[in-house]
């Protein structure tokens, strides 16, 4: 790092996802994203006192880009199906980029969130409460006859767990799972419309 630049925690935290990838979550230390910085260990923990409230930042932080992504549908002004349907295949391709696109650090995050249950907690109720403000101006206008577009949107997302939940991540390849995904989406769907 040069010496005029600011040490941030986003910097930090960018430094810790390259250190993650690099030697995984078992053998990266906070000294090694020290290292990284060149710093010390301690000016890290002046910014996460401990290493595991840096491990959990960085697992908001990536799980906050998928939220970012999939924030624009809830203000869209357009049919709240096609709404719906657009952020559910937004959601699986987010996921599948993830895991594709940089194996390694999708590998290490797996790990990560299991540890940061809470913040995976926090996300789910995001991306929960996105899929609510769709689901509830589909009744506002009648496109959906479900009574609590709440409770709706949960068993919606539940329901697609296969397409966006890591565990899940072998199978987002395999062919026919973009047919499987549409047919889900459309059986969903027309339980919305009732």
């Amino acid at each position: 790092m040069a010496a005029s630049e600011t040490l941030t925690a986003e910097r930090i935290l960018e430094a810790t996802e390259e250190v993650l990838r690099r030697h995984g979550p078992a053998k990266a230390t906070v000294v090694d994203v020290a290292r990284a910085l060149g710093v010390s260990h301690g000016t890290v923990y002046r910014h996460f006192r401990t290493k595991a409230a840096l491990r959990e930042a960085v697992s908001k932080r990536w799980l906050d880009r998928t939220s970012q992504t999939l924030s624009r549908f809830v203000t869209e002004d357009r049919d709240p199906e096609a709404r719906v349907r657009d952020w559910l295949a937004a959601l699986f391709a987010a996921k599948r980029e993830k895991a594709g696109g940089d194996p390694e650090l999708f590998a290490t995050y797996s790990v990560l969130a299991e540890e940061a249950g809470e913040v995976v907690s926090e996300h789910i109720d995001e991306l929960t409460g996105q899929l609510t403000e769709i689901v509830r101006a589909g009744v506002d206008s009648g496109v959906f006859t479900v009574t609590d577009p709440a409770i709706a949107a949960r068993t919606v997302f539940q329901a697609t767990g296969r397409f966006h939940d890591p565990a899940y991540a072998r199978e987002w390849r395999k062919p026919g799972a973009e047919e499987e995904f549409g047919a889900m989406v459309e059986l969903l769907l027309r339980g919305l419309r009732g």
